[in-house]
């Protein structure tokens, strides 16, 4: 008929996730930078040590949120609160953060960050602005 599911006792599932974060709690920072690219879709936060090596990153995708949900405030912020939790395990103190993006979650992904007690020294905006744009359509001819 089908194949037939065998139920592992022992928490081998447990071991995966404990695995992972004490592999990433067993890495010591006290500065980082905390990148936030919000997109109208989207929004992908990501932590890294003063050298620009990625430590931590997700996405709102990656917590669940789907579709339109991925592009809100709410998700940037549970997103952040994430990530603040895993950084804060790890030993970060303070970060410098540089968003890129027009996206709904700006602002509320570093508020969820900074809610973990960890302090914010500086923000910088790294969006990219044209200068004269593309160029305009023709004139409709009637």
């Amino acid at each position: 008929m089908g194949k037939k599911r065998i139920v592992k006792k022992g928490g081998e599932g447990e071991g995966k996730s404990s695995g992972s974060s004490s592999r990433a709690s067993r890495r010591k920072l006290d500065t980082g930078i905390l990148y936030v690219e919000a997109t109208y879709n989207n929004t992908k936060i990501s932590v890294t040590d003063p050298q620009g090596n990625v430590v931590l990153w997700s996405t709102s995708g990656s917590l669940g949120f789907a579709g339109a949900k991925k592009g809100t405030p709410f998700a940037a912020a549970k997103v952040a609160e994430m990530l603040g939790e895993k950084a804060a395990a790890m030993g970060l103190k303070e970060v410098s953060v540089i968003v890129s993006g027009v996206g709904a979650g700006r602002e509320s992904s570093i508020r969820g960050f900074n809610s973990k007690g960890i302090s914010i020294s500086s923000i910088k905006d790294t969006t990219p602005v044209p200068h004269n744009g593309p160029r305009p359509k023709k004139p409709r001819r009637v």
